[in-house]
């Protein structure tokens, strides 16, 4: 099942990145949508946009932290991000420091000319939309649990 076209706001977001980093995010956007629609609770997602990119939230479970995607600073990379008052990034750094890359407690990048880390990202993207449902152990679900695919 293919995700919803994107609001015409966030459309217009996306079409502000480089053709590379565009179509890598786009590629993320896609799992996002995949990864709520096959995780338990999660429900449907609100795409909007936070700081002028595109985000999704999980408005009617309330059960995730909010995920973003954009870049970080100068990076050319793009970048899937996180609130980093969160201990989200910390989990994802404890799981899968050999499979993602990171920028500081914030953000996971996407390398354009590799292929999409599929299994690591949509793992990483099920905490991220389950966080508020761990009741104070946010950031540490198990890793394959109910992950798409799996």
């Amino acid at each position: 099942m293919s995700p919803p076209p994107p609001p015409p706001a966030v459309a217009a977001a996306f079409g502000r990145w480089p053709p590379a980093v565009r179509m890598r995010l786009m590629e993320a956007r896609e799992l996002i949508f995949a990864t709520a629609a096959v995780t338990p609770g999660v429900g449907p997602l609100a795409e909007t946009l936070k700081w002028g990119e595109p985000a999704y939230l999980t408005m009617a479970s309330r059960s995730g932290s909010t995920v973003r995607l954009g870049r970080v600073g100068d990076d050319p990379r793009g970048a899937v991000l996180f609130n980093c008052r969160t201990t989200l990034v910390g989990s994802f750094r404890a799981h899968f420091a050999d499979a993602l890359a990171f920028a500081g407690n914030r953000a996971i990048l996407l390398d354009g000319s590799a292929p999409l880390p599929t299994s690591a990202l949509s793992l990483c993207l099920r905490m991220a939309l389950t966080y508020h449902r761990r009741d104070g152990r946010a950031g540490r679900a198990r890793p394959g649990a109910d992950a798409p695919g799996s």
